[in-house]
Parts: C-alpha cells; sequence; structure tokens
C-alpha cells in the first residue's frame, strides 16, 4: 500500500502514532511561559522585554530563547502587546489669538436658564482611537450639560456641531453669554 501512494514505510508508521518532537514541546512549554509572563505584566510587554523575563527565567535551567522564536510564538497565540502613545499637546499657533473681553467676569450667579453657558473640551484617550476629544456646553444656572460632540480630530466642526446639539435643547438668546477658553477652535470666525 506504502508503495502505491508513494510514501515510505517510516512516513506512515510515523504518521500512525506520531511522537511529538522535543522543539514542539519546547514551544508548548515556552508558550505557557510567554503567556503567564505576558499576564503578569498586564499585556504590556512586548517580544524585547518577554524575551528578557523569560531568559531570566531559562537561566537557572541552562536554556536560552531567542527573540525571533519568542516573535513566532506570541503570533502563534495571536498576543500583541498594549502600545500607550504618549501625549502630545497641540504645536502653538502662528496667528495671534484675538484677545476677548471677559464678559463673565467670574460671577458664575445666574437668575434663570439660559443666560450663561460654559463650554470646554476634554482630551479622552481610547484604546481603539487614541486620542479623542468631547466637547461640551454647560448652563451654569441648571449645571447640567446641554450638548456635546465628540471626535477623533479637536477642530472647529467639534465645536459647532456642540452649540448646534445646544441649540437643539435650548433657545439662544440675543443676551446670552457663552463663557470658552481662549483657543482657536473658539476664537474662529466660523464659531463667532
Amino acid at each position: 500500500m506504502c508503495r502505491i501512494l508513494g510514501v515510505s514505510r517510516a512516513q506512515y508508521y510515523r504518521y500512525q502514532s506520531p511522537k511529538p518532537s522535543k522543539r514542539r514541546a519546547e514551544d508548548k512549554d515556552l508558550k505557557q511561559r510567554i503567556l503567564r509572563i505576558f499576564a503578569e505584566f498586564k499585556q504590556r510587554y512586548g517580544v524585547m522585554k518577554i524575551h528578557h523575563e523569560l531568559n531570566l527565567e531559562l537561566q537557572p535551567l541552562q536554556r536560552r530563547c531567542s527573540p525571533r522564536r519568542i516573535s513566532r510564538l506570541m503570533k502563534e497565540l495571536d498576543i500583541h502587546s498594549v502600545t500607550v502613545n504618549k501625549w502630545k499637546a497641540a504645536s502653538a499657533s502662528k496667528t495671534k489669538v484675538e484677545q476677548r473681553p471677559n464678559l463673565l467676569k467670574q460671577d458664575f450667579s445666574t437668575t434663570g436658564l439660559n443666560q450663561k453657558w460654559t463650554a470646554d473640551i476634554t482630551y479622552i484617550q481610547t484604546k481603539r482611537n487614541g486620542w479623542c476629544y468631547l466637547s461640551t456646553i454647560m448652563d451654569l444656572h441648571s449645571r447640567r450639560i446641554i450638548g456635546y460632540s465628540f471626535s477623533k480630530k479637536m477642530d472647529t466642526d467639534l465645536v459647532l456641531k456642540t452649540l448646534e446639539s445646544a441649540g437643539k435643547n435650548r433657545t439662544i438668546t440675543g443676551d446670552l453669554i457663552i463663557h470658552t477658553d481662549l483657543v482657536s477652535q473658539y476664537t474662529s470666525d466660523d464659531y463667532n
């Protein structure tokens, strides 16, 4: 039968009763160690740091493991380190920001709704999209958020959508004061 199939008898018997090779047994042991180290360091360690920790662990056993092998085993396990990008402040604008009078003058008291609103942008770091931005408007009388918008970009469009959202929830009157920072999004011609 082996002759008809073009397979040697050794290959046939090896196929019938496979014995795990020494390399496969080592890989299985290394995979368990890699998973343990990966979990121990909160999924933050990549190939090189796992390589360092693993070789410290294997040193008493007179064994070593290359970064390339660890990389291959991590791919087989489908694990990747979680990377966190450091936050960088936006570069300073070359155009001079027009100074605006502070109409609020730290007087946050109101007698009714829609007299004084305050707006701000919050930076939020996400795993999937990196830095995202939440723009909100709060009515100082009710202390409630009356409009918000969320975006991957911190641009004028973000604050305009927030203003539209607030306009749908409340009536904008002529004597309304909207207090904001003097960042470029709020000082743009489109916003004013």
